[in-house]
């Protein structure tokens, strides 16, 4: 073959060799760009001023391959506030499962009769967070429907399921009458069906004429509780917002300030002192309104004998509808109780340290490094849980392989759905976004502590899990900073690579 034939063959092959370097250079360029964007976009919300001195922990990984896309600070041990929820459900829903219910029942040592019950009766609490007045009222009918007109002996509440180490070592003694603080019984009622047991409904409204005290109504009505009334209705020369306490130690809710007479109703949530005693005084104010009469004491605190039978027996709704208020509304109450159903389930106590003791090695078990993690509660109260944004996103990870995770997505808040068990903590956040509808996040907040984690899917449909956990800023919050990352993750457009 002549030099210049096989000149004719090879410049073609060069120049398609040549081309071929070209695009796949440019390719590379492309994906490079790509996860450069991506990078400086996050680094750039990162170094908002507001987090100078502060500590941001940011882990953000693939849904389904579980590779790491961005990563910043992601092992450093942070507090991450609620997002101790996101263990805490893990666990409880892997230990108890989504059908699981709490019971409270009605025990004897007697018997029923010619309308007399002949012995004690017992109300036993196991620790159902959702138990309302109204529940309290059935099992009264109940005794009716049996014929029981008359105990002769005592009516007794039961509240041992549980250890009496009411508080966590999250909760410190200013908040005590907070309802994000209430005291843990398994023996507790809750006002209305957001299910903050322990608490009572504090109503304001204003008076119909000036110069008189506000109306007050308290959720349920009982006399468990003192209301001191030191409000007053009509304009005041200074401002006087409603201050509503109760008193270290009892159950004295002292409400001062003033109301406008066109004010709106004011609602509070106020933590009691003791929640068993609640139930005690509710449950037999319903002995009397029904006309049961009881001969011996009403007000007694005692454990339920091994020989006494049971009667009737309440069920809560099932863990799986429970995680809706529970999640999306992050009840601290709901997850101190979980921590302590998982302690008496597996260990046979009630206690916040078996009941840890059941979270840590449920998270082993889903592939958590619980080396590197510490907890001191079920809700993210305490300032002492450590958890590193990394294995936030590595539990995040995990649990999608878990039968039970659909119910475990499906209580996460939701950014924009203004509808309040859909939305949750997230409901006026993110609106008119690539994160609004699409971000599922568990929140967290503190003072000073402040945290996102879920799933979101980018703007071309690939699947994320992001973690972030911001500690020790001086701002009154960072959602802000928080919902720019998570719409930067909504919006972006992943390269193949990444």
């Amino acid at each position: 073959m002549s030099t210049s034939k096989r000149m004719q063959l090879v410049i073609p092959f060069l120049t398609v060799l040549m081309m071929l370097f070209f695009h796949s250079a440019e390719q590379e360029k492309e994906v490079s760009e790509g996860e450069t964007t991506l990078k400086e976009k996050i680094d750039h919300v990162l170094e908002n001023e507001v987090l100078h001195g502060a500590v941001a922990g940011v882990s953000i990984r693939h849904a389904e391959s579980g590779e790491v896309v961005y990563e910043k600070n992601a092992h450093l041990r942070l507090t991450p506030a609620s997002n101790t929820k996101l263990f805490t459900g893990a666990a409880a829903l892997e230990t108890l499962g989504p059908a699981y219910t709490f019971t409270t029942e009605l025990w004897t040592d007697g018997e029923i009769e010619d309308g007399r019950l002949n012995g004690n009766l017992y109300l036993k609490g196991k620790g159902d967070p959702t138990l309302l007045e109204k529940d309290l009222r059935a099992m009264v009918s109940f005794l009716q429907e049996k014929g029981v007109r008359e105990i002769t002996g005592d009516v007794l509440v039961d509240d041992t399921w549980y250890d009496n180490i009411r508080l966590s070592d999250g909760i410190q003694w200013s908040e005590e009458s907070e309802y994000y603080a209430a005291q843990v019984s398994a023996l507790t009622v809750s006002p209305d069906d957001d299910y903050d047991a322990g608490t009572v409904l504090i109503t304001v409204s204003p008076a119909n004429k000036e110069g008189q005290p506000a109306n007050v109504k308290v959720t349920p009505d009982n006399e468990y509780v003192k209301i001191v009334n030191r409000t007053t209705t009509g304009k005041t020369e200074t401002e006087e917002e409603l201050m509503i306490e109760r008193d270290h130690g009892t159950n004295t809710i002292i409400i001062e300030g003033a109301m406008d007479i066109d004010d709106p109703v004011s609602n509070s949530w106020i933590a009691v002192f003791e929640p068993t005693g609640l139930v005690d005084e509710l449950f037999h104010q319903s002995l009397v309104k029904e006309g049961i009469r009881v001969k011996g004491s009403s007000t007694k605190i005692a454990e339920t004998p091994e020989h006494a039978t049971r009667l009737y027996e309440h069920a809560s709704m099932p863990l799986k509808e429970l995680f809706i208020p529970f999640m999306k509304l992050s009840n601290n109450g709901h997850a101190e109780v979980l921590v302590k159903e998982m302690g008496r389930v597996v260990h046979g106590e009630g206690s916040w340290e078996k009941g840890l003791d059941v979270v840590e090695a449920e998270m082993r078990r889903l592939g958590v490094n619980m080396d590197t993690v510490q907890l001191n509660d079920g809700s993210g109260m305490s300032a002492t849980n450590f958890i590193p944004a990394h294995e936030i996103s590595q539990l995040l990870f995990q649990v999608q392989q878990r039968e039970w995770f659909s119910v475990f997505r499906h209580s996460l808040p939701v950014a924009g759905n203004e509808e309040r068990f859909e939305g949750g903590t997230l409901r006026e956040r993110m609106q008119e976004t690539g994160a609004e509808g699409n971000v599922r996040a568990k929140t967290g907040t503190l003072t000073g502590v402040s945290s996102l984690s879920g799933y979101v899917t980018t703007k071309d449909g690939e699947p994320l899990i992001f973690a972030m956990v911001f500690n020790h800023f001086l701002a009154e919050d960072v959602d802000e900073i928080e919902d720019q990352l998570a719409i930067i993750l909504s919006e972006h457009v992943l390269s193949v690579k990444e």
